[in-house]
């Protein structure tokens, strides 16, 4: 069975608590680099962490919120002025990702969105409840309790024999249950360790149906500074940037 690597290029909240960089993952098999969300501060964790952005053939999005998805305009118009990028780039998240992407560029860039690219980009929408695979890479989404302007999903992926999930910005939903039973990494947001508010998942909830969900090892991310302050009191790993792991 393959080895899969992770390597956690922001493990923050939006506003930086902890001087933690915002949410992205890369996942790296033989073959294949790709991100799980891309925060404004994804292109400063690479060449800090030593990552080529072209090696980076896909960028999957939770949901649409700038500290997931607002690093693309930079990474796509680095790509574009500095890699020198000639390889395709696939960008999947929820419905809306065209225009939400297509807005954020002209917001930060004026005009940037209708520079003609040297370099492929593809995007695709994804539905909940519809697969998607990208090369041998299945993408399974599920929508969860987030308002971002438009879907938030959990995603749950299946590569080289391992599965892995990611729970995104929410509250406790009953869709975090297929989307993350029994997956051999489960890396879920604990906003606050026991705080309960609308929309973000506290750690006492999440440690309250880790029997029922029994992943294979649990990455905690996402955290405020309240919780950030309880990492002493948590038995459950807390991921930190730059930490990288093999499942």
């Amino acid at each position: 069975m393959e080895k899969i690597k992770v390597t956690f290029l922001g493990t923050g909240d939006a506003f930086g608590h902890g001087g933690r960089l915002q949410p992205c993952v890369m996942i790296q098999t033989v073959s294949r680099r790709f991100l799980v969300d891309c925060g404004t501060t994804a292109l400063i964790a690479m060449n800090r962490f030593g990552i080529d952005p072209n090696s980076i053939e896909m960028i999957l999005l939770s949901h649409l919120h700038g500290d997931h998805f607002g690093g693309l305009p930079f990474f796509i118009l680095d790509a574009q002025l500095h890699s020198k990028r000639r390889s395709p780039l696939t960008i999947a998240g929820p419905e809306g990702t065209d225009a939400r992407l297509t807005g954020a560029m002209e917001v930060f860039f004026p005009g940037s969105s209708k520079i003609q690219q040297k370099f492929p980009i593809h995007i695709i929408e994804l539905t909940p409840q519809r697969s998607w695979t990208y090369k041998e890479i299945t993408v399974h989404p599920f929508e969860v309790c987030h308002p971002s302007g438009d879907t938030a999903l959990a995603l749950r992926l299946e590569i080289g024999g391992k599965t892995i999930a990611f729970t995104g910005d929410t509250e406790w939903c009953e869709a975090l249950v297929p989307a993350a039973t029994k997956a051999d990494l489960l890396i879920a947001e604990a906003y606050f360790y026991e705080k309960q508010i609308k929309y973000h998942l506290n750690y006492q909830t999440l440690k309250n149906h880790l029997n029922s969900l029994q992943p294979g090892k649990l990455l905690i991310t996402h955290m405020s500074q309240d919780m950030l302050d309880h990492l002493d009191r948590i038995e459950e790993e807390a991921a930190e940037d730059g930490l990288q792991i093999e499942i």
